[in-house]
Protein backbone atom coordinates (compact mmCIF):
# COMPACT_ATOMS: atom_id res chain seq x y z
CA UNK A 1 0.00 0.00 0.00
CA UNK A 2 2.38 2.49 1.25
CA UNK A 3 4.22 1.84 -2.16
CA UNK A 4 1.52 2.77 -4.11
CA UNK A 5 1.04 5.81 -2.61
CA UNK A 6 4.78 6.48 -3.11
CA UNK A 7 4.00 6.07 -7.04
CA UNK A 8 1.29 8.24 -7.15
CA UNK A 9 2.82 11.29 -5.32
CA UNK A 10 5.76 10.83 -7.37
CA UNK A 11 3.29 10.97 -10.58
CA UNK A 12 1.42 13.63 -9.30
CA UNK A 13 4.81 15.58 -8.77
CA UNK A 14 5.98 15.08 -12.18
CA UNK A 15 2.79 16.14 -13.70
CA UNK A 16 2.76 19.52 -11.56
CA UNK A 17 6.73 20.60 -12.48
CA UNK A 18 6.02 19.64 -15.82
CA UNK A 19 3.22 21.74 -16.08
CA UNK A 20 5.49 24.70 -15.00
CA UNK A 21 8.03 24.23 -17.43
CA UNK A 22 8.32 26.24 -20.68
CA UNK A 23 10.36 24.11 -22.73
CA UNK A 24 7.56 23.92 -25.15
CA UNK A 25 6.31 27.80 -24.84
CA UNK A 26 7.68 29.46 -27.87
CA UNK A 27 8.16 33.33 -28.32
CA UNK A 28 7.41 35.21 -31.21
CA UNK A 29 10.74 36.22 -32.89
CA UNK A 30 12.77 37.90 -35.86
CA UNK A 31 16.54 38.77 -36.58
CA UNK A 32 18.28 36.87 -34.13
CA UNK A 33 19.24 33.96 -36.31
CA UNK A 34 23.12 32.49 -37.17
CA UNK A 35 23.19 30.99 -40.56
CA UNK A 36 26.12 28.25 -41.60
CA UNK A 37 26.43 30.27 -44.58
CA UNK A 38 25.25 33.44 -45.91
CA UNK A 39 24.64 32.58 -49.29
CA UNK A 40 24.19 28.98 -51.16
CA UNK A 41 25.61 28.36 -54.52
CA UNK A 42 24.09 25.49 -56.34
CA UNK A 43 26.35 24.48 -58.03
CA UNK A 44 25.80 24.67 -62.45
CA UNK A 45 22.87 22.94 -64.26
CA UNK A 46 21.39 22.21 -67.01
CA UNK A 47 18.46 23.83 -67.85
CA UNK A 48 15.43 21.25 -66.94
CA UNK A 49 17.73 18.75 -64.88
CA UNK A 50 17.44 19.19 -61.16
CA UNK A 51 19.66 20.03 -58.97
CA UNK A 52 21.43 18.32 -56.32
CA UNK A 53 20.20 18.79 -52.47
CA UNK A 54 21.38 21.48 -50.83
CA UNK A 55 21.53 22.13 -47.11
CA UNK A 56 21.56 25.66 -44.96
CA UNK A 57 21.76 25.13 -41.43
CA UNK A 58 19.70 27.84 -39.49
CA UNK A 59 21.37 28.20 -35.01
CA UNK A 60 18.66 29.84 -32.59
CA UNK A 61 21.43 30.91 -30.23
CA UNK A 62 19.37 32.16 -27.57
CA UNK A 63 17.97 30.91 -24.47
CA UNK A 64 14.59 31.02 -25.86
CA UNK A 65 12.17 28.53 -27.81
CA UNK A 66 11.66 30.81 -30.66
CA UNK A 67 8.23 31.03 -33.38
CA UNK A 68 9.41 31.79 -36.80
CA UNK A 69 6.81 34.19 -38.25
CA UNK A 70 7.97 33.12 -41.84
CA UNK A 71 10.14 31.61 -44.11
CA UNK A 72 9.76 32.16 -47.56
CA UNK A 73 11.44 32.28 -51.22
CA UNK A 74 11.90 35.89 -52.34
CA UNK A 75 10.30 35.76 -55.47
CA UNK A 76 7.68 33.66 -53.97
CA UNK A 77 5.68 31.18 -56.17
CA UNK A 78 7.91 32.08 -59.05
CA UNK A 79 10.63 31.03 -57.52
CA UNK A 80 12.14 28.18 -59.39
CA UNK A 81 14.09 27.21 -56.32
CA UNK A 82 12.54 24.89 -53.84
CA UNK A 83 12.51 23.96 -49.91
CA UNK A 84 12.01 21.69 -47.56
CA UNK A 85 12.21 23.12 -43.71
CA UNK A 86 13.34 20.08 -41.06
CA UNK A 87 11.03 18.08 -43.16
CA UNK A 88 8.24 20.88 -43.77
CA UNK A 89 7.42 21.02 -47.79
CA UNK A 90 5.37 24.37 -47.11
CA UNK A 91 2.18 25.78 -46.40
CA UNK A 92 0.81 25.16 -49.49
CA UNK A 93 1.75 20.79 -49.29
CA UNK A 94 5.01 20.33 -51.75
CA UNK A 95 5.44 23.78 -52.97
CA UNK A 96 8.15 24.69 -50.84
CA UNK A 97 8.08 28.49 -51.45
CA UNK A 98 6.49 29.50 -48.22
CA UNK A 99 6.75 28.19 -44.15
CA UNK A 100 4.43 29.93 -41.73
CA UNK A 101 5.47 30.25 -37.51
CA UNK A 102 8.50 27.95 -38.12
CA UNK A 103 9.22 26.66 -34.06
CA UNK A 104 12.93 26.51 -33.75
CA UNK A 105 13.54 25.14 -29.48
CA UNK A 106 15.98 27.13 -27.48
CA UNK A 107 20.09 26.60 -28.67
CA UNK A 108 18.62 24.21 -30.92
CA UNK A 109 19.26 24.41 -35.10
CA UNK A 110 17.05 23.17 -38.06
CA UNK A 111 18.00 22.24 -41.70
CA UNK A 112 16.77 23.87 -44.56
CA UNK A 113 17.00 22.12 -48.10
CA UNK A 114 17.27 23.25 -51.53
CA UNK A 115 16.47 22.38 -55.07
CA UNK A 116 16.37 24.04 -58.29
CA UNK A 117 14.91 22.85 -61.61
CA UNK A 118 14.90 26.01 -63.86
CA UNK A 119 14.28 26.36 -67.59
CA UNK A 120 16.30 29.13 -69.40
CA UNK A 121 14.56 29.97 -72.01
CA UNK A 122 12.29 31.16 -69.24
CA UNK A 123 15.03 33.73 -68.07
CA UNK A 124 16.32 35.22 -70.77
CA UNK A 125 16.93 34.35 -74.53
CA UNK A 126 20.23 33.82 -76.91
CA UNK A 127 22.23 33.30 -73.88
CA UNK A 128 24.28 29.96 -73.70
CA UNK A 129 24.26 30.35 -69.91
CA UNK A 130 22.38 32.60 -67.16
CA UNK A 131 22.98 33.34 -63.34
CA UNK A 132 19.98 32.71 -61.66
CA UNK A 133 19.42 34.25 -58.02
CA UNK A 134 17.06 34.83 -55.14
CA UNK A 135 17.28 34.41 -51.18
CA UNK A 136 15.29 32.63 -48.18
CA UNK A 137 14.40 35.64 -46.21
CA UNK A 138 13.36 34.45 -42.38
CA UNK A 139 11.40 37.11 -40.61
CA UNK A 140 8.51 39.75 -41.27
CA UNK A 141 9.24 42.95 -40.02
CA UNK A 142 13.53 42.30 -38.71
CA UNK A 143 14.01 39.99 -42.12
CA UNK A 144 17.18 38.11 -42.53
CA UNK A 145 17.85 36.69 -46.03
CA UNK A 146 20.79 33.77 -47.14
CA UNK A 147 20.93 34.42 -50.50
CA UNK A 148 20.98 31.38 -53.29
CA UNK A 149 22.86 31.37 -57.10
CA UNK A 150 23.01 29.30 -59.51
CA UNK A 151 24.49 29.06 -63.28
CA UNK A 152 21.89 27.62 -65.71
CA UNK A 153 23.22 26.27 -68.66
CA UNK A 154 21.38 25.96 -72.35
CA UNK A 155 22.34 22.63 -73.52
CA UNK A 156 20.91 20.27 -76.78
CA UNK A 157 19.32 17.68 -76.01
CA UNK A 158 18.96 14.32 -77.41
CA UNK A 159 16.15 11.98 -76.66
CA UNK A 160 13.98 9.26 -77.56
CA UNK A 161 11.02 10.05 -78.54
CA UNK A 162 8.04 8.44 -76.07
CA UNK A 163 5.80 6.15 -78.86
CA UNK A 164 2.44 5.06 -77.89
CA UNK A 165 1.22 1.25 -79.31
CA UNK A 166 -1.94 0.03 -80.96
CA UNK A 167 -3.54 -0.85 -77.46
CA UNK A 168 -2.81 2.59 -75.90
CA UNK A 169 0.34 1.61 -73.98
CA UNK A 170 3.10 4.41 -74.18
CA UNK A 171 6.77 2.94 -74.46
CA UNK A 172 10.39 4.95 -74.92
CA UNK A 173 11.63 4.57 -78.34
CA UNK A 174 14.20 1.91 -78.83
CA UNK A 175 17.02 1.67 -81.76
CA UNK A 176 16.09 -0.99 -84.80
CA UNK A 177 19.39 -2.14 -86.96
CA UNK A 178 21.12 -4.86 -88.32
CA UNK A 179 22.48 -6.29 -85.20
CA UNK A 180 23.65 -9.82 -86.97
CA UNK A 181 24.26 -8.82 -90.51
CA UNK A 182 21.63 -10.89 -92.31
CA UNK A 183 20.20 -7.93 -94.03
CA UNK A 184 16.93 -7.22 -91.93
CA UNK A 185 16.64 -4.96 -88.79
CA UNK A 186 16.76 -6.32 -85.22
CA UNK A 187 15.00 -5.08 -82.12
CA UNK A 188 18.18 -4.38 -79.67
CA UNK A 189 16.14 -3.20 -76.52
CA UNK A 190 18.21 -0.28 -76.28
CA UNK A 191 16.17 3.14 -75.94
CA UNK A 192 17.25 5.74 -78.05
CA UNK A 193 16.79 6.77 -81.66
CA UNK A 194 19.32 7.49 -84.60
CA UNK A 195 20.48 11.18 -85.09
CA UNK A 196 19.21 13.13 -87.64
CA UNK A 197 20.92 14.07 -91.17
CA UNK A 198 21.06 17.66 -89.45
CA UNK A 199 22.72 16.25 -86.02
CA UNK A 200 25.23 15.09 -87.32
CA UNK A 201 27.75 17.45 -86.25
CA UNK A 202 28.24 18.08 -82.76
CA UNK A 203 29.87 21.74 -82.57
CA UNK A 204 31.34 23.54 -78.90
CA UNK A 205 28.29 25.86 -79.32
CA UNK A 206 26.01 24.58 -76.46
CA UNK A 207 27.15 21.28 -74.67
CA UNK A 208 25.20 18.27 -75.54
CA UNK A 209 22.66 16.21 -73.34
CA UNK A 210 22.01 12.73 -74.07
CA UNK A 211 19.08 10.59 -72.79
CA UNK A 212 19.38 6.81 -74.19
CA UNK A 213 21.46 5.60 -77.09
CA UNK A 214 22.12 8.51 -79.47
CA UNK A 215 22.94 6.09 -82.81
CA UNK A 216 24.68 6.80 -86.28
CA UNK A 217 23.24 4.93 -88.95
CA UNK A 218 24.34 2.87 -91.42
CA UNK A 219 26.87 4.96 -94.07
CA UNK A 220 26.85 7.83 -91.65
CA UNK A 221 29.78 10.13 -89.99
CA UNK A 222 29.24 11.49 -86.73
CA UNK A 223 31.79 14.58 -86.65
CA UNK A 224 32.06 16.08 -83.24
CA UNK A 225 34.06 19.57 -83.50
CA UNK A 226 37.48 20.62 -80.91
CA UNK A 227 36.02 21.60 -78.00
CA UNK A 228 32.52 20.00 -77.60
CA UNK A 229 31.14 18.67 -74.52
CA UNK A 230 28.95 15.41 -74.47
CA UNK A 231 26.95 14.95 -71.24
CA UNK A 232 24.85 11.70 -70.42
CA UNK A 233 21.92 10.57 -68.51
CA UNK A 234 22.48 6.89 -66.90
CA UNK A 235 21.87 4.11 -69.24
CA UNK A 236 22.81 6.44 -72.28
CA UNK A 237 25.62 6.32 -74.56
CA UNK A 238 26.49 6.49 -78.09
CA UNK A 239 26.33 4.03 -80.78
CA UNK A 240 28.42 3.60 -84.19
CA UNK A 241 25.95 1.15 -86.26
CA UNK A 242 27.03 -1.03 -89.57
CA UNK A 243 29.08 1.09 -92.05
CA UNK A 244 29.13 4.37 -89.77
CA UNK A 245 31.88 5.76 -88.55
CA UNK A 246 32.39 8.78 -85.17
CA UNK A 247 35.15 11.75 -85.98
CA UNK A 248 35.87 13.10 -82.56
CA UNK A 249 38.39 16.36 -83.98
CA UNK A 250 39.64 17.43 -80.52
CA UNK A 251 42.79 19.68 -80.80
CA UNK A 252 45.39 20.76 -78.48
CA UNK A 253 44.77 23.28 -75.60
CA UNK A 254 46.44 26.00 -74.35
CA UNK A 255 44.97 26.12 -70.88
CA UNK A 256 45.57 22.66 -69.25
CA UNK A 257 42.68 23.53 -66.75
CA UNK A 258 40.01 24.86 -69.22
CA UNK A 259 41.09 22.46 -71.98
CA UNK A 260 39.46 24.45 -74.79
CA UNK A 261 40.17 22.61 -77.30
CA UNK A 262 39.25 19.05 -76.00
CA UNK A 263 36.43 17.00 -76.59
CA UNK A 264 34.92 15.80 -73.50
CA UNK A 265 32.44 12.89 -72.52
CA UNK A 266 31.29 12.58 -69.10
CA UNK A 267 27.98 12.06 -67.04
CA UNK A 268 25.47 15.05 -67.23
CA UNK A 269 25.83 16.14 -63.60
CA UNK A 270 27.89 19.18 -63.05
CA UNK A 271 28.18 19.53 -59.18
CA UNK A 272 32.21 18.91 -58.31
CA UNK A 273 30.47 15.53 -56.16
CA UNK A 274 30.07 13.65 -59.38
CA UNK A 275 32.72 14.75 -61.05
CA UNK A 276 35.06 11.51 -60.65
CA UNK A 277 32.10 9.15 -60.27
CA UNK A 278 32.79 6.23 -62.05
CA UNK A 279 29.78 4.38 -64.10
CA UNK A 280 27.63 7.42 -64.56
CA UNK A 281 26.99 6.64 -68.18
CA UNK A 282 27.37 3.67 -70.25
CA UNK A 283 29.39 3.37 -73.01
CA UNK A 284 30.34 4.71 -76.53
CA UNK A 285 30.13 1.02 -78.41
CA UNK A 286 31.73 1.12 -81.94
CA UNK A 287 29.45 -1.93 -83.10
CA UNK A 288 30.85 -4.99 -85.55
CA UNK A 289 30.71 -3.49 -88.84
CA UNK A 290 31.16 0.59 -88.44
CA UNK A 291 34.84 1.42 -89.97
CA UNK A 292 37.21 4.69 -89.74
CA UNK A 293 36.07 5.51 -86.29
CA UNK A 294 38.66 8.66 -85.08
CA UNK A 295 38.91 9.77 -81.52
CA UNK A 296 41.83 12.45 -81.24
CA UNK A 297 42.47 15.14 -78.09
CA UNK A 298 39.41 13.48 -76.13
CA UNK A 299 39.05 12.81 -72.45
CA UNK A 300 36.19 10.28 -71.81
CA UNK A 301 35.31 10.05 -68.05
CA UNK A 302 33.21 8.38 -65.31
CA UNK A 303 31.65 5.48 -68.01
CA UNK A 304 30.57 2.21 -67.22
CA UNK A 305 33.00 1.24 -70.33
CA UNK A 306 34.80 4.09 -72.32
CA UNK A 307 35.21 2.53 -75.24
CA UNK A 308 33.19 -0.77 -76.35
CA UNK A 309 34.49 -2.19 -80.01
CA UNK A 310 33.37 -5.29 -81.81
CA UNK A 311 34.64 -7.19 -84.92
CA UNK A 312 36.52 -6.17 -87.63
CA UNK A 313 39.68 -7.10 -86.91
CA UNK A 314 41.12 -7.11 -90.03
CA UNK A 315 39.79 -3.27 -90.63
CA UNK A 316 42.67 -1.47 -90.23
CA UNK A 317 40.69 1.54 -89.67
CA UNK A 318 38.47 -0.02 -87.13
CA UNK A 319 39.23 2.50 -84.38
CA UNK A 320 42.26 5.27 -84.35
CA UNK A 321 42.85 6.50 -80.95
CA UNK A 322 45.23 9.48 -80.50
CA UNK A 323 45.90 12.23 -77.74
CA UNK A 324 42.84 10.13 -75.39
CA UNK A 325 42.79 10.30 -71.73
CA UNK A 326 40.12 7.42 -70.18
CA UNK A 327 39.21 8.06 -66.58
CA UNK A 328 36.85 6.42 -64.26
CA UNK A 329 35.08 3.77 -65.85
CA UNK A 330 33.60 1.61 -63.81
CA UNK A 331 34.35 -1.71 -65.80
CA UNK A 332 36.66 -1.44 -68.74
CA UNK A 333 38.75 1.51 -70.12
CA UNK A 334 38.61 -0.18 -73.57
CA UNK A 335 37.10 -3.45 -74.21
CA UNK A 336 38.05 -4.97 -77.35
CA UNK A 337 36.43 -8.09 -78.97
CA UNK A 338 37.63 -9.52 -82.09
CA UNK A 339 38.30 -5.84 -83.74
CA UNK A 340 41.36 -3.30 -84.44
CA UNK A 341 42.57 -0.69 -82.83
CA UNK A 342 45.76 1.56 -83.42
CA UNK A 343 46.41 3.75 -80.13
CA UNK A 344 49.21 6.55 -79.52
CA UNK A 345 49.03 8.98 -76.77
CA UNK A 346 46.58 6.93 -75.07
CA UNK A 347 46.07 7.36 -71.44
CA UNK A 348 43.82 4.85 -68.91
CA UNK A 349 43.40 4.97 -65.21
CA UNK A 350 41.30 3.72 -62.52
CA UNK A 351 38.95 1.20 -63.71
CA UNK A 352 36.98 -1.31 -61.97
CA UNK A 353 37.90 -4.57 -64.37
CA UNK A 354 40.68 -3.55 -66.49
CA UNK A 355 41.72 -0.78 -68.32
CA UNK A 356 42.72 -2.23 -71.28
CA UNK A 357 41.14 -5.88 -72.85
CA UNK A 358 41.67 -7.38 -75.93
CA UNK A 359 39.91 -11.07 -76.62
CA UNK A 360 40.82 -11.59 -80.23
CA UNK A 361 42.27 -9.09 -82.94
CA UNK A 362 45.05 -6.72 -84.22
CA UNK A 363 46.18 -4.46 -81.17
CA UNK A 364 49.02 -1.55 -82.10
CA UNK A 365 49.37 0.29 -78.90
CA UNK A 366 52.90 3.01 -78.87
CA UNK A 367 53.23 5.71 -76.36
CA UNK A 368 50.36 4.59 -74.43
CA UNK A 369 50.24 4.49 -70.35
CA UNK A 370 47.61 1.83 -69.24
CA UNK A 371 47.50 2.20 -65.73
CA UNK A 372 45.03 1.04 -62.75
CA UNK A 373 44.50 2.82 -59.39
CA UNK A 374 41.38 1.28 -58.76
CA UNK A 375 40.37 1.90 -55.11
CA UNK A 376 36.60 2.09 -54.72
CA UNK A 377 36.59 -1.30 -54.26
CA UNK A 378 38.29 -4.74 -54.92
CA UNK A 379 39.83 -5.59 -58.17
CA UNK A 380 39.92 -9.00 -60.09
CA UNK A 381 41.69 -7.92 -62.94
CA UNK A 382 45.10 -6.34 -64.35
CA UNK A 383 45.49 -3.13 -65.59
CA UNK A 384 45.77 -5.22 -69.49
CA UNK A 385 43.99 -7.82 -70.12
CA UNK A 386 44.76 -10.53 -73.23
CA UNK A 387 43.00 -13.36 -74.54
CA UNK A 388 42.46 -15.53 -77.77
CA UNK A 389 38.50 -16.60 -77.11
CA UNK A 390 35.12 -15.36 -76.08
CA UNK A 391 32.51 -17.04 -73.85
CA UNK A 392 29.06 -17.13 -75.11
CA UNK A 393 25.46 -16.78 -73.37
CA UNK A 394 25.87 -20.48 -72.85
CA UNK A 395 29.46 -20.19 -71.23
CA UNK A 396 31.07 -21.90 -74.22
CA UNK A 397 34.63 -21.13 -75.14
CA UNK A 398 34.80 -19.64 -78.49
CA UNK A 399 38.03 -19.51 -80.02
CA UNK A 400 39.39 -16.24 -82.02
CA UNK A 401 42.86 -15.63 -83.23
CA UNK A 402 44.53 -12.93 -81.18
CA UNK A 403 46.69 -11.78 -84.59
CA UNK A 404 48.76 -9.68 -82.87
CA UNK A 405 49.11 -7.43 -79.50
CA UNK A 406 52.24 -4.91 -80.20
CA UNK A 407 53.25 -2.23 -76.85
CA UNK A 408 55.91 -0.20 -77.59
CA UNK A 409 57.23 2.62 -75.37
CA UNK A 410 54.37 1.92 -72.91
CA UNK A 411 53.96 2.18 -69.06
CA UNK A 412 51.62 -0.59 -67.78
CA UNK A 413 51.48 -0.44 -63.94
CA UNK A 414 49.14 -0.16 -60.75
CA UNK A 415 48.35 -0.57 -57.16
CA UNK A 416 47.94 -4.70 -57.84
CA UNK A 417 50.40 -6.74 -58.50
CA UNK A 418 50.62 -8.17 -61.50
CA UNK A 419 49.02 -5.86 -63.87
CA UNK A 420 49.36 -8.35 -66.94
CA UNK A 421 47.39 -11.03 -67.58
CA UNK A 422 47.86 -13.44 -70.40
CA UNK A 423 45.34 -15.91 -71.58
CA UNK A 424 45.60 -17.86 -74.11
CA UNK A 425 43.79 -21.46 -75.70
CA UNK A 426 45.70 -23.34 -78.37
CA UNK A 427 42.96 -23.52 -80.59
CA UNK A 428 43.59 -19.83 -81.31
CA UNK A 429 46.59 -18.22 -82.53
CA UNK A 430 47.90 -15.99 -79.78
CA UNK A 431 50.52 -13.57 -80.94
CA UNK A 432 52.28 -10.70 -78.57
CA UNK A 433 54.92 -8.09 -79.12
CA UNK A 434 56.48 -5.71 -75.87
CA UNK A 435 58.68 -3.23 -76.49
CA UNK A 436 60.78 -0.94 -74.11
CA UNK A 437 57.81 -1.60 -71.31
CA UNK A 438 57.70 -0.62 -68.12
CA UNK A 439 55.45 -3.40 -66.69
CA UNK A 440 54.30 -4.25 -63.22
CA UNK A 441 54.02 -8.31 -62.75
CA UNK A 442 55.46 -10.15 -60.14
CA UNK A 443 54.74 -14.02 -59.36
CA UNK A 444 56.29 -14.97 -55.66
CA UNK A 445 53.49 -18.30 -55.91
CA UNK A 446 54.37 -19.18 -59.23
CA UNK A 447 50.62 -19.32 -60.69
CA UNK A 448 51.75 -17.57 -64.15
CA UNK A 449 53.61 -20.17 -66.19
CA UNK A 450 53.71 -21.04 -69.54
CA UNK A 451 56.20 -19.85 -72.25
CA UNK A 452 54.30 -16.40 -73.23
CA UNK A 453 55.67 -15.39 -69.75
CA UNK A 454 58.87 -15.76 -70.24
CA UNK A 455 60.28 -12.56 -70.06
CA UNK A 456 63.70 -13.33 -71.04
CA UNK A 457 62.55 -14.57 -74.95
CA UNK A 458 63.41 -11.72 -76.91
CA UNK A 459 60.71 -13.13 -79.59
CA UNK A 460 58.26 -11.71 -77.13
CA UNK A 461 59.62 -9.50 -74.73
CA UNK A 462 62.46 -6.93 -75.58
CA UNK A 463 64.76 -4.09 -73.27
CA UNK A 464 61.67 -4.67 -70.70
CA UNK A 465 61.97 -2.41 -67.07
CA UNK A 466 59.83 -5.00 -64.54
CA UNK A 467 58.77 -3.77 -61.16
CA UNK A 468 60.11 -0.21 -60.99
CA UNK A 469 57.67 2.28 -59.97
CA UNK A 470 57.04 5.15 -62.49
CA UNK A 471 56.62 7.53 -59.90
CA UNK A 472 53.16 9.02 -61.11
CA UNK A 473 52.95 12.48 -60.19
CA UNK A 474 49.16 11.69 -58.41
CA UNK A 475 47.50 8.73 -59.72
CA UNK A 476 44.65 8.93 -57.30
CA UNK A 477 43.74 12.37 -59.09
CA UNK A 478 44.58 10.82 -62.39
CA UNK A 479 47.55 12.66 -62.64
CA UNK A 480 49.69 10.50 -64.65
CA UNK A 481 52.50 12.71 -65.54
CA UNK A 482 56.22 11.42 -64.91
CA UNK A 483 59.61 12.82 -63.20
CA UNK A 484 62.57 13.35 -64.67
CA UNK A 485 64.14 11.50 -62.43
CA UNK A 486 61.62 8.12 -63.21
CA UNK A 487 63.09 4.60 -64.41
CA UNK A 488 60.52 5.06 -67.61
CA UNK A 489 62.52 8.41 -68.52
CA UNK A 490 64.60 8.19 -71.85
CA UNK A 491 64.15 4.21 -71.79
CA UNK A 492 62.09 4.11 -75.18
CA UNK A 493 63.02 3.84 -79.01
CA UNK A 494 61.83 5.43 -81.92
CA UNK A 495 58.58 4.09 -82.48
CA UNK A 496 55.10 5.68 -83.33
CA UNK A 497 53.48 8.22 -85.91
CA UNK A 498 53.40 11.27 -83.40
CA UNK A 499 56.33 13.63 -82.52
CA UNK A 500 54.33 15.17 -79.59
CA UNK A 501 53.20 13.66 -76.28
CA UNK A 502 49.74 13.89 -75.20
CA UNK A 503 49.73 17.73 -74.30
CA UNK A 504 51.53 18.67 -77.56
CA UNK A 505 55.37 18.76 -76.40
CA UNK A 506 57.98 17.71 -78.37
CA UNK A 507 59.14 13.94 -77.54
CA UNK A 508 62.95 13.62 -75.90
CA UNK A 509 65.64 11.37 -77.72
CA UNK A 510 65.67 8.99 -76.21
CA UNK A 511 61.71 9.17 -75.49
CA UNK A 512 60.43 8.79 -72.55
CA UNK A 513 58.01 5.98 -72.21
CA UNK A 514 53.92 6.59 -71.61
CA UNK A 515 51.63 9.37 -73.06
CA UNK A 516 53.14 12.00 -71.28
CA UNK A 517 57.08 13.30 -71.59
CA UNK A 518 58.82 13.41 -68.10
CA UNK A 519 58.69 17.00 -66.54
CA UNK A 520 59.97 18.60 -63.49
CA UNK A 521 57.52 18.05 -60.53
CA UNK A 522 57.18 21.30 -58.57
CA UNK A 523 57.72 20.72 -54.73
Amino acid sequence: MKQSIFYLLTFCFLLFWSSCRNDFDFTASEGALRFSKDTVYLDTVFTNIGSSTYTLKVYNTSDDNILIPKIKLQNGPNSNYRLNVDGMTGDIPLSGNEFTDVELLAKDSMYVFIETTIDIQDLVSNDVQYLYTDAIEFGQTNVQTVELVTLVKDAVFIYPQQITDSGGTTVIETLNFDVDGDGNSDATNLQGRFLENDELTFTNEKPYVIYGFAAVGDGQTLTIDAGARLHFHSNSGLLVTNNASVHANGLPSLDAEVMENEIILEGHRLEPGFSEVPGQWETIWLYSGSTDNKFNHTTIKNSKVGILTDGNQDDLSKLLITNTQIYNASLYGILGRATNIKAENLVINNTGFSSFAATGGNYDVVHSTIANYWTNSFRQLPALLLNNFTIDADENTIPNDLVSANFTNCIIYGNDNPELLLENISEAGFDINFKNCLLRFSDSNNIFTGPYYNFQDPTLYENMIINADPAFLDPSANKMGIPLDSPAASAGINAGDLSTDLKGSPRPSPADLGALNAIEFEN
